[in-house]
């Protein structure tokens, strides 16, 4: 499959991700209180850091959306 997520895309989803995954982690304003959240939140960071590391979005791809130019 061919990459469809560019690079300032990728560079903004690994950011936000690698944030995701490690506010609850470290309890960050107390995220970690409510397991459910932390749970999720990890879940959505790590979807978005290897979206950015593969260069692949699955969203992006069923839409016909293309970042990378």
């Amino acid at each position: 499959m061919t990459t469809n997520v560019g690079t300032v895309d990728r560079t903004l989803r690994l950011i936000v991700g690698a944030a995701l995954v490690v506010a609850p982690l470290i309890n960050f304003l107390g995220l970690g209180a409510n397991s459910i959240a932390a749970y999720a939140m990890i879940a959505v960071g790590g979807i978005l850091a290897l979206t950015a590391v593969f260069g692949l979005c699955p969203i992006y791809s069923l839409l016909g959306v293309k970042t990378k130019s």
